[in-house]
């Protein structure tokens, strides 16, 4: 493992991309009412803006996290931090619905290498004792994209039109890559590995798929996906067309209370896990599954309430249920396969997720016409359900990872 004190200013470099990586996706959704005045698109059109951007960055994410397994995770953050950024200053910059949906294909390719890489890189340098504490905190950095995402962007399209928003961010992270560049350390794991043959792509994958604990993680990982990916593109929407608000008052109140709770989850859930992993090999496990038997209950309520009294307390538990599960994924993947695949893994995670939230995007826009945006989030809330249930009796091996346990017997 790396330094005690450069492995906490690691996840401090890289919470700051996390931030500017769901700020760049996020932002559009809460000026959807606007793209759908000035570009003049239906409700279909604004879902498959998501399931464009989701699905090709969830194709491409094992190729990233493969890459990232053979060539380093350095190398990997900073192109895709680079190149993410320059499309988001390209997406201010359409002028029909087609260019934006563009624009969006193209943030999801630039976008597929970082995720995997920066929780294998944090992955690699905190052990079981601070694992799921150190990816706790880097989620943050994503919830806290998602919140500035939904009020700033709310914000700015009320103020000053939909585009600024993207010049701005886009900007922020091409700067932020030049100071990135100069702080950021390979992962000492990858180091002595630079001359050793790394397996080839559809070996890796192969090996990952004759993991039947890890086939369970990717399916209650998909189920949970389309829940979230639900509530981040519609919720804003939901809102401003249930309770009659503005748009900053939509946007806020999609992303703020969902996210402060998150964060909050993150914390005490990745404590929780950090503690009962010592003498549990199921507890990351456990952890991660009362997290959404919280958040489902609370999300069906969200959806059905016309009471804004009672929406926000709902939004706010589920949000802490999320912040369980969503600091364990990584910590729990490290239960399953070894250190020289976990990017490789992530971005199998990332794939399928996408896949599934991709297509509840798309579909939001359907239900939204005959059942309504309140249905669509019951029947996500449900899958949360299914999910924590697979979780609940999944079994997998000590509470050491892998990788330890293979370094000891070596």
């Amino acid at each position: 493992m790396g330094g005690s004190r450069y492995r906490w200013t690691l996840v401090a470099l890289l919470w700051v991309v996390a931030l500017l990586n769901y700020l760049d996706r996020q932002v559009i959704f809460a000026v959807f009412p606007l793209l759908e005045k000035d570009l003049r698109v239906s409700s279909v059109e604004l879902g498959l803006l998501g399931t464009a951007f989701l699905w090709i960055y969830g194709v491409l994410s094992p190729l990233g996290g493969w890459l990232a397994d053979r060539m380093g995770r350095r190398g990997v953050i900073l192109l895709s931090l680079g190149v993410w950024s320059a499309v988001t200053i390209l997406t201010g910059l359409a002028r029909n619905y087609h260019e934006l949906l563009i624009a969006r294909a193209l943030m999801g390719i630039s976008e597929a290498c970082y995720l995997p890489a920066a929780l294998a890189m944090i992955a690699d340098y905190h052990g079981e004792r601070t694992r799921s504490r150190a990816t706790g905190l880097h989620q943050s950095g994503l919830y806290a994209g998602i919140a500035l995402g939904g009020l700033g962007g709310g914000w700015m399209g009320d103020h000053y039109g939909w585009r600024p928003a993207f010049f701005v961010l886009g900007a922020a992270g091409l700067v932020y890559a030049v100071v990135l560049a100069a702080g950021l350390k390979e992962s000492p794991e990858r180091r002595p590995r630079a001359a050793r043959a790394d397996p080839p792509l559809g070996e890796s994958l192969r090996e990952l798929a004759g993991s039947a604990p890890f086939r369970v993680v990717v399916l209650a990982n998909m189920l949970a996906s389309i829940a979230y990916w639900c509530v981040y593109t519609w919720l804003a929407l939901f809102l401003f067309e249930r309770f009659q608000v503005s748009l900053t008052t939509a946007g806020f109140s999609s992303t703020f209370y969902i996210q402060a709770a998150s964060f909050a989850g993150i914390l005490g859930g990745g404590w929780l896990a950090d503690r009962w992993s010592r003498t549990n090999a199921r507890g990351r496990l456990w952890t991660q599954a009362i997290g959404l038997f919280i958040a489902g209950p609370f999300l069906l309520m969200a959806g059905t309430t016309g009471f804004w009294w009672v929406l926000l307390p709902c939004l706010v538990c589920f949000g802490l249920g999320r912040g369980f599960f969503d600091c364990n994924l990584m910590p729990v993947v490290c239960q399953m396969v070894p250190a020289s695949l976990r990017a490789t893994a992530y971005g199998i995670l990332n794939l399928t997720s996408c896949i599934a939230g991709g297509a509840m995007t798309a579909a939001g826009g359907w239900f939204k016409d005959r059942i309504g945006l309140g249905g669509a989030i019951q029947i996500s809330a449900v899958l949360l359900l299914v999910a924590a249930a697979c979780l609940a009796v999944l079994r997998v091996g000590g509470p050491r990872g892998r990788e330890e346990a293979e370094a000891e017997a070596a």
